[in-house]
């Protein structure tokens, strides 16, 4: 299903079609969208009829509707969305996470999906195992943070790309939509409260170093081993580790910022102490921090998460290695918050009614 008219939200307001309307119009239809948070074209009630008719002719406001939105016990929330064109994805909301990627507590964490799928097949994530299918607009993008504080009724005040989809593969989308995000007429969520978290597209780092936002990068190791990665995340054939690690230490050169490294923990897998050793090594020489995460059980799949003392040997080898480390038990295990799940579970339902 292919929507007749594109969104509103995929074009800066620079490229927007006001028909004869004067230019100033655009700062006023940018004043609703995003500091007054309109639910609609109708809703913009300064504009003349004949333009809010011409707008609504001409593009479609709304990008995504929410289906289903579960709460866990520990308040996080998870957000399923359904696209224009018929296809689900998912944000989850994370509140009140001390320094969980930016340099304070955040108050409202929002984790943003950039495409349908995923072509990666790292071997613990949801995400992938319907495959594919395409990447999300800019417009689908931003959307995700506008109609989450809609439902919660408060701001996002961080960001971070580690929904379903590679956000690095998804470069000329993201970019705008992080334009969109970071200005001050728009979203307005400062760059050092964005994270882009990557399965390691190497040339990409290199390109996103070089452009001027201070985004924050975290990187999904997950294995500091060529061997042992590869078992993980099939991407690290294309770009191996000592590729990727180049292209990291130039984005810190560049950046001058702090990364963070995430390395889930999987049972027999990626938690041996040698690999403790290698990771804090890597980790030392991108003046990175590490994310510890145990395994989060996900359906179909066969990988187990080690036990607390395993992880707590691993950990302290890290931390041993002058790298600060942190174990994250991560929130939402109770409402299927690993990337993906949620949107497979709806896609077995549609399968079953059809």
């Amino acid at each position: 299903m292919k929507p007749s008219r594109p969104l509103l939200l995929d074009q800066i307001p620079e490229e927007w079609d006001l028909g004869d309307g004067p230019d100033y119009r655009r700062k006023q239809v940018t004043e609703w969208i995003f500091q007054k948070r309109a639910n609609s074209i109708a809703e913009m009630s300064n504009l003349p009829a004949m333009l809010r008719q011409h707008l609504e002719a001409t593009y479609d406001f709304t990008a995504l509707k929410l289906t289903k939105l579960q709460g866990s016990a520990d308040t996080t929330r998870k957000l399923l969305w359904e696209l224009r064109t018929g296809d689900y994805i998912e944000s989850v909301l994370i509140p009140a996470s001390p320094d969980l990627f930016g340099e304070r507590s955040d108050r409202f964490t929002l984790c943003v999906s950039t495409q349908v799928g995923c072509a990666y097949g790292c071997k613990f994530c949801a995400s992938g195992l319907e495959g594919w299918k395409r990447n999300l607009t800019a417009g689908e993008i931003v959307a995700q943070i506008l109609e989450t504080e809609r439902t919660i009724k408060t701001r996002i005040n961080n960001l971070v790309f580690m929904g379903m989809g590679e956000p690095l593969a998804n470069y000329k989308n993201l970019m705008q939509a992080l334009h969109l995000i970071n200005a001050s007429w728009g979203v307005g969520i400062g760059a050092r409260h964005i994270t882009i978290s990557t399965s390691g597209l190497a040339p990409q780092i290199r390109e996103l170093a070089d452009q001027p936002m201070q985004i924050r990068l975290a990187l999904s190791l997950h294995g500091a081993t060529d061997e042992v990665r590869e078992q993980i995340m099939p991407v690290n054939r294309k770009y191996p580790l000592a590729e990727l690690l180049d292209s990291c230490a130039h984005y810190q050169e560049k950046k001058r910022k702090m990364m963070t490294l995430e390395y889930i923990l999987i049972e027999g897998v990626n938690d041996s102490l040698e690999q403790a050793a290698l990771l804090a090594k890597h980790a030392r020489r991108l003046h990175a921090k590490v994310n510890l995460i145990p395994y989060n059980t996900v359906e179909g799949l066969s990988w187990r998460r080690p036990s607390d003392p395993v992880i707590d040997q691993f950990a302290d080898v890290v931390n041993a290695g002058h790298v600060t480390a942190t174990v994250r038990r991560e929130k939402g295990h109770d409402i299927d918050a690993a990337c993906g799940q949620l949107r497979l579970k709806q896609l077995k339902a549609d399968t079953v009614k059809v």
